[in-house]
């Protein structure tokens, strides 16, 4: 590659919000359920039937408008998006074109090199379509209308990113955001955070925008990541071959990890918009702006420094916790019961994280109760049962919520300090282990370590480990 490349990204953000019934009627936006089951008239576009809006959809808009440093539009309405396709039971979606609720906003990220705003465009609300099924045996498509009509906003930032290391700080900060807000749940698996890419190079210096493509279809940061190298590298290639990129959707398929082909890209004319004339214009008013903005919660820069100076965490660790606002949750909670917040941040970035990564599941599925969390740190702490034990009984508080203090006591856990029992078994050691004796007095510490494990494995590891390691030395 003789040339040097710069890469400009620039994202379209799709949210699903965290309502009980849809943008426009009364069904549920439940995730899952049998197809076609969370539906009406409206939201399957049955003539005749008229939207109705959802004062909480327009609440959480501005709402999430309001932490991303945007601009509230106060008099904003709806359009009607043509377009016919099967999953879009009206053949027209509508959306926000010319009076979107919020504009001109911002969020700060940080990467390992610096610290920069992503601006934000615009940010409108409107009705997802539904979900199309193709059903390969059959060789045919079904169509499920649940997620027909449940609302989005959808994100559109400025093209101010220059590597996949910015999309997904920018990713992670927005979803962190509309977590602690409570408007979305965001998880992508789900699809209730969808990522659209709009990426282009251009030759290192030059102030021209190259020919940009769209890439859809990704659902985790990791496809996201992927997607965004394979796509930069497609389009250097076809400029060093000297032929031209072509401006198009296309989608990544992550298996073979290669983007192809959906269709050119639409402009807004093709969807010939115009004003929703079911729908009378929202008159935002400055004191719903002011409510709104009184409701804001704790955001994680807060409260990052306030766990450094309440609970005396180490940053990193603040940083880790209130990554997600579940475990942020979790922590105070559990903090506050057992007055021992270092360790219950140790069990959190300890044992939590790593049942989390070998479950492939996301801190906003932790299963566990800050009322189970805080009793398992009040036993180790107190010495009823060792650090193993801890171990073992929370990998059960992990997988079922069980009460550890309970599962203790049935299953006979507790730490024996019992002196006369543990020195009767020590005894027993050091009579069978006459060479690991020899060796310790011989000056060989690791020969103890032995002896320990073999004492605490007839304990059933029930025994305390320091007090072992005393009356081992002891008795030798």
């Amino acid at each position: 590659m003789s040339k040097q490349y710069e890469t400009v990204i620039g994202l379209e953000v799709h949210v699903e919000l965290a309502t009980k019934t849809k943008i426009f009627c009364s069904c549920s936006t439940e995730f899952g359920g049998k197809a076609n089951t969370h539906t009406c008239p409206v939201c399957t576009g049955m003539p005749g039937a008229l939207p109705v809006l959802n004062r909480q959809v327009v609440e959480y808009a501005m709402a999430a408008g309001l932490a991303t440093n945007c601009k509230i539009t106060q008099r904003c309405k709806f359009d009607r998006k043509n377009y016919f396709y099967p999953d879009n039971p009206q053949n027209y979606q509508i959306s926000q074109l010319y009076l979107p609720i919020a504009r001109d906003g911002y969020v700060e990220i940080e990467t390992d090199r610096q610290k920069k705003k992503v601006r934000i465009h615009e940010m409108h609300m409107e009705e997802d379509a539904g979900k199309l099924v193709h059903d390969e045996w059959e060789d045919c498509s079904l169509v499920d209308y649940n997620r027909s009509g449940v609302p989005l906003i959808e994100i559109v930032s400025e093209p101010d990113m220059r590597s996949a290391e910015e999309v997904i700080a920018y990713l992670e900060k927005l979803r962190t955001i509309l977590q602690y807000l409570g408007v979305s749940d965001c998880k992508l698996q789900e699809g209730s955070m969808r990522a659209d890419v709009n990426l282009s190079v251009r030759e290192a210096g030059s102030t021209e925008f190259g020919t940009r493509t769209e890439m859809k279809n990704l659902n985790s940061f990791k496809a996201i990541s992927r997607a965004i190298e394979g796509e930069r590298m497609r389009q250097i290639e076809l400029l060093e071959e000297g032929k031209p990129v072509v401006q198009e959707t296309r989608r990544w398929d992550d298996n073979k990890e290669y983007s192809y082909p959906m269709r050119s890209k639409e402009d807004a004319q093709d969807y010939r918009y115009f004003p929703e004339p079911d729908l009378t214009p929202i008159i935002i008013s400055d004191e719903w702006i002011a409510e709104v903005k009184a409701k804001e919660p704790e955001f994680q820069t807060e409260k990052i420094s306030r766990y450094q100076e309440e609970y005396k965490l180490p940053r990193y660790d603040a940083e880790i916790i209130t990554n997600s606002k579940k475990m942020a949750d979790l922590f105070e909670q559990a903090a506050e019961l057992c007055g021992q917040p270092k360790k219950v941040s140790n069990w959190l970035m300890g044992e939590t994280m790593r049942l989390l990564n070998e479950n492939n599941r996301e801190p906003e599925d932790i299963p566990f109760s800050p009322e189970n969390l805080a009793k398992l740190v009040n036993l180790t702490e107190a010495g009823i049962i060792n650090s193993s034990v801890a171990k073992e009984v929370f990998e059960k508080v992990f997988a079922e919520d069980v009460d550890p203090e309970q599962y203790v006591e049935e299953h006979g856990l507790k730490t024996v300090n019992d002196e006369g029992a543990l020195r009767e078994v020590i005894e027993k050691v050091i009579a069978g282990n006459p060479q690991a004796v020899a060796d310790y007095k011989g000056g060989k510490e690791k020969a103890l370590g032995s002896l320990v494990g073999q004492t605490m494995k007839a304990m059933k590891g029930k025994a305390d480990p320091a007090m072992v390691n005393e009356m081992l030395k002891q008795c030798m």
